[in-house]
């Protein structure tokens, strides 16, 4: 896996081959990013992570700046994995203080009860959960009920497989397909 561009462009980092979630393709990543950066100004922004996988996304998202980034992932050596991830990218201080340093807050916990509970609002949310999920369909009127982007020029971004259409979803902005990847954005 590696960072495709911004400030730590180039790094690399070994996924255990133990691990049952793949990162999204540097394909698809770098393709939808170049889709992204029409709608946000990742300068600043404060991004939410769901299903964060390998960290794959969050750390594209720190790299470009973001000023503040929420990694939500359920399991729990995906979820280390991350936050040493995190820690790799700036010199030598400890994990913890690298957490705070680039204001990335990673969550072990399941995405629904986060949902629930947030109170934040967020410029860009992504969520590339298990295709096989059974509330995949459901995420967009899930994000859209609990008010998490902000209103004016958030964007909502859903990594799905080639079986959903949500081209009649009130939110639906655009669907981008690279490979097997698709991505549906919302607004």
């Amino acid at each position: 896996m590696r960072i495709i561009t911004g400030k730590y462009k180039g790094r690399h980092f070994d996924i255990p081959r133990t691990f049952k979630a793949r990162p999204t393709t540097d394909f698809a990543k770098e393709n939808i990013f170049n889709v992204l950066v029409q709608y946000v100004d990742f300068e600043g922004a404060t991004a939410l992570d769901l299903f964060s996988g390998t960290g794959s996304i969050s750390l594209e998202l720190l790299s470009r700046g973001c000023q503040q980034v929420v990694s939500v992932e359920l399991d729990r050596d995906h979820h280390r994995f991350i936050k040493e991830c995190v820690a790799k990218l700036e010199g030598n201080q400890t994990a913890n203080a690298r957490l705070q340093t680039l204001n990335v807050q990673c969550i072990r916990g399941d995405v629904f009860r986060f949902i629930k509970s947030c109170k934040q609002q967020f410029d860009l949310i992504f969520a590339d959960p298990p295709y096989a999920l059974k509330e995949l369909s459901t995420l967009p009127d899930i994000i859209f009920e609990k008010q998490l982007l902000k209103e004016e020029d958030g964007i909502f971004v859903l990594e799905h497989g080639k079986d959903y259409d949500f081209s009649q979803h009130p939110h639906f902005v655009e669907h981008r397909s690279y490979g097997s990847v698709n991505f549906s954005l919302f607004q």
